[in-house]
C-alpha cells in the first residue's frame, strides 16, 4: 500500500492511494444485521478464559442486548431525552458479559463511559462528576470502589441507588446498590426488549455520542474524548475490511483472541469490544492481566492475532518461559508506546513462526484507536509505524505551524472518519487540540519512504542546549542491554536551571550492572547531547499506565523529591 504525498494549498498532505467505503449505520447495526458477515447467529463471540463454558454467541448476544436496553431505559430513563444525553459510567475488570452491557447502553441510546479498573475512589468520583454520569456499572471487585466514589461525588449513602452490579457468572444480572449496602433484584427482564434505533442518516452518526473514554493523562488531566458511530464504525471496517481482504488468501486462518488489556482505553474498547464481532471471531477473557495466565491462555485456545503492548513484548522477549506459548499466532501487532527494533525482533522471535512479525501501530483514544497499520502483506523492520489506515489524511508541522519537508520531523495533524468529535465539555482543550477540522496529536515524527515514524510526544522531547533528546530512542536503546529490564527516560532540570537533560530509570540487578557501566552503553551508541547527564535510577518497576505508557508525571515527581533532598 503506497502513501501519496501531495502539495496543496493548505500544506503537504499525506493519505492512503486506497479508500474503503464505510457504511451509513450506527455501531449496533453494524455488528449484529450486517449482510456478509463472518459471524452467524450460532457464533460464539465472547467466553470466559478461565471457564470457556461461560460464553456467549451472536444470538444470544442480541437477546441480552436488547434486555439490558429495556432494564436501563426502564429504572433509570436512560435515553428518555434523546441519544447521547446520558453518561453511563463504568468500572469493571475484564469478563464476557461486558459486551451486553457495553452493546445495551449503546442500544437504548445511553453513552458508555469506562474507568480503569485501578481507579482509586477519589479518581472516579472526579471522572464521574466531570462526565455528569447518571449511573456507575460496577463489577463485584470494583464494587467497593464504585460506591465509595458515588459517595465521595455526592450521590449519596451507598451511591444513593445509583451504583448498579452486574454478573459475571452463567447468569445476566443487574442489581443496584441499596441504602444499607445490599443489592436489589435483578433488572433484567429477558421477556422486555428494547430495539435499538437503526440510524442512516450520515449527519446524524457523525455528530452522536456513544462513548466518552478518557484519556491516559501521561502529560496532564485526563479529557472526556468524545466518540460517535461514524468514528467506531470506521475504526471497525477500514482494518477490518484490510484483513478480510488477506484471509481470502489464507482461508485456514481462524480469528481468536485473548482480551488482557483494560476495558477503560481505547485499546480494550475497539479491540474487544467491536473489532473481534466485526471479524467473527472469539474473544476469551481475563479479569485482568496475569503473566502466567496469559502464557497458559495463549497455548490453551491457540490466540492467533493480538494486540498488545510495548511492556509484555519485552516480558515475551526476556522471559525464559517463553515457549512454544505462542506457535498459533499469525497477527501480533504493538501499539500504546514506540517498540524499539531490537524489542521488536527480539519479540517476534517467539511468536508463530517466520510469518509472524511484529508490526506496530499508531494513534489516540482521540483517533478511535489506530490512525495507522501494517497491511497485512507488508513487514517492516525499520522501526516504523505503519503506514496511514486509508481514508486518513496527515501533515508534518514545525513549530511555527509550517509543513516540513518529508524525512524532516514535526508534529503529525490528522483529518479523516476516525478522529474524535471533540471533548467533552471542555473549549479549551478544544481550541488547543483542534485547527478546523485538523486534530494535534502532540506526537513529533517523521515520514521516510511510504512509513511513519514516531520519535516522541511533542510535550516529553528533552531540550539539551537547543537540541532535541526523544526519550524514546534512549527507552529503546537501553533495553537492547541484556541486564536491562525495562526502562524510562525523563529530562531533568541541571543544577543552573539554564538546560534540561536526560535522566534513565532502569529496573536492573544493581550487583550485575552499576550506573556507571549503563552511561558508557549509552555513551558508546548515541550522540553527545544525548548522554544520561541526569545519571540512572534504578527502580523496582516503571511506573506504567494500564495501557502500557509510561507514565513520566509520575518519574518527574520522583525526580523533584530526589533532587529536593540531595540539596539539603
Amino acid at each position: 500500500m503506497t502513501t501519496i504525498v501531495e502539495k496543496t494549498p493548505e500544506g503537504v498532505i499525506y493519505r492512503a492511494a486506497k479508500t474503503y467505503p464505510i457504511p451509513d449505520v450506527d455501531l449496533l447495526t453494524l455488528l449484529f444485521d450486517r449482510e456478509n458477515s463472518n459471524a452467524t447467529s450460532s457464533t460464539i463471540i465472547n467466553l470466559s478464559a478461565a471457564n470457556p463454558t461461560l460464553s456467549l454467541t451472536v444470538s444470544q448476544t442480541r437477546h441480552l442486548t436488547q434486555a439490558t436496553s429495556s432494564a436501563l431505559r426502564r429504572h433509570f430513563n436512560i435515553g428518555t431525552s434523546g441519544a447521547g444525553k446520558d453518561i453511563c459510567s463504568v468500572i469493571s475488570t475484564g469478563h464476557y458479559l461486558l459486551p451486553v452491557l457495553f452493546y445495551g447502553i449503546i442500544g437504548c441510546g445511553g453513552v458508555f463511559s469506562a474507568a480503569s479498573a485501578a481507579s482509586t475512589a477519589g479518581e472516579l468520583s472526579k471522572q464521574i462528576i466531570g462526565a455528569e454520569s447518571k449511573v456507575l456499572f460496577a463489577s463485584e471487585a470494583t464494587r467497593d470502589v464504585a460506591v465509595q466514589a458515588a459517595e465521595e461525588a455526592g450521590w449519596g449513602k451507598n451511591g444513593g441507588g445509583r451504583v448498579v452490579v452486574m454478573s459475571e457468572g452463567r447468569t445476566w444480572e443487574l442489581r443496584v446498590v441499596l441504602g444499607d449496602g445490599s443489592l436489589g433484584e435483578n433488572l433484567i427482564d429477558e421477556t422486555q426488549k428494547l430495539q435499538w434505533e437503526r440510524i442512516t442518516d450520515p449527519e446524524v452518526l457523525e455528530n452522536s455520542l456513544i462513548i466518552l473514554i478518557y484519556s491516559s493523562g501521561t502529560t496532564g488531566l485526563p479529557k472526556g474524548v468524545k466518540l460517535s458511530h461514524r468514528n467506531v464504525v470506521a475504526e471497525a471496517v477500514i482494518p477490518g475490511d484490510m484483513f478480510a481482504e488477506w484471509t481470502r488468501t489464507h482461508p485456514d486462518f481462524e480469528y481468536r483472541t485473548l482480551a488482557h488489556l483494560p476495558v477503560a482505553h481505547i485499546a480494550g474498547i475497539q479491540g474487544y469490544l467491536i473489532n473481534p464481532f466485526y471479524m467473527g471471531g472469539p474473544v476469551y477473557w481475563m479479569p485482568k492481566f496475569s503473566w502466567p495466565e496469559f502464557l497458559d491462555y495463549n497455548k490453551r485456545y491457540r490466540i492467533t492475532f493480538f494486540f498488545t503492548v510495548p511492556p509484555i513484548y519485552l516480558l515475551i522477549a526476556k522471559d525464559p518461559q517463553v515457549t512454544d506459548q505462542f506457535a498459533s499466532m499469525k497477527v501480533a501487532i504493538s501499539g500504546a508506546a514506540p517498540l524499539g527494533k531490537e524489542l521488536q525482533y527480539a519479540a517476534s522471535q517467539k511468536l508463530g513462526g517466520e510469518d509472524c512479525f511484529i508490526s506496530q501501530t499508531w494513534g489516540l483514544s482521540e483517533t478511535t484507536g489506530s490512525a495507522t497499520i501494517m497491511p497485512m502483506d507488508m513487514h517492516d523492520d525499520t522501526g516504523s509505524v505503519s503506514p496511514l489506515i486509508p481514508n486518513m489524511l496527515a501533515r508534518i508541522i514545525d513549530d511555527d505551524s509550517k509543513d516540513v519537508e518529508p524525512g524532516k520531523p514535526g508534529e503529525v495533524l490528522v483529518k479523516g472518519p476516525v478522529v474524535c468529535k471533540g471533548y467533552y465539555n471542555n473549549d479549551a482543550a478544544n481550541r488547543e487540540a483542534f485547527t478546523g477540522d485538523w486534530f494535534h496529536t502532540g506526537d513529533i515524527a517523521e515520514f521516510r519512504n511510504g512509513l511513519f515514524y514516531i520519535v516522541d510526544r511533542k510535550k516529553e522531547l528533552i531540550k539539551y542546549k537547543g537540541l532535541q533528546v526523544a526519550p524514546a530512542e534512549l527507552e529503546a536503546l537501553l533495553l537492547t542491554h541484556d541486564k536491562v529490564l525495562d526502562a524510562a527516560v525523563i529530562g531533568v532540570d541541571t543544577e543552573d536551571g539554564t538546560n534540561e537533560v536526560p535522566r534513565a530509570y532502569v529496573v536492573a540487578d544493581k550487583t550485575k550492572i552499576s550506573e556507571a557501566e549503563i552511561k558508557d552503553f549509552v555513551k558508546k551508541n548515541v550522540a553527545s547531547h544525548k548522554q544520561l547527564r541526569g545519571g540512572v535510577v534504578f527502580l523496582d518497576a516503571i511506573p506504567k499506565s494500564p495501557s502500557g505508557k509510561i507514565l513520566r508525571k509520575d518519574l518527574r515527581v520522583l525526580a523533584k523529591k530526589m533532587d529536593g533532598a540531595a540539596k539539603l
